[in-house]
């Protein structure tokens, strides 16, 4: 079963707030199997012994490994990943703290 923070609908983007990057709530609605891909690296970098990683590396471990198995350069914006990490580690309780995140800046 498909959970409303993967879609996108409902109230679960309301966690991070009206600064959201702008296009982040379309993006994540139209592509929920980043989310999903994400907490899978998050998972796996976990069981590995990391307590934490950098979301910056998660989305080029992302990109590197969807361009292995597609052979297409995987188009994710970098506005969006304050907010993927955020995401997940509200929703996910076992991945709590696993991002460092600063202040928003308005």
């Amino acid at each position: 079963m498909v959970t409303d923070y993967q879609t996108g609908t409902g109230d679960q983007l309301s966690i991070l707030g009206p600064d959201r990057s702008i296009g982040f709530a379309q993006f994540h609605r139209e592509n929920p199997h980043v989310y999903r891909h994400i907490v899978k690296l998050c998972r796996q970098a976990k069981r590995s012994g990391r307590d934490r990683w950098s979301i910056n590396g998660l989305f080029e471990v992302l990109r590197w490994s969807t361009m292995l198995t597609t052979g297409d350069d995987f188009k994710l914006n970098n506005d969006y990943r304050a907010d993927y990490a955020r995401l997940v580690m509200a929703q996910e309780p076992d991945l709590a703290g696993f991002f460092e995140t600063r202040s928003r800046r308005v």
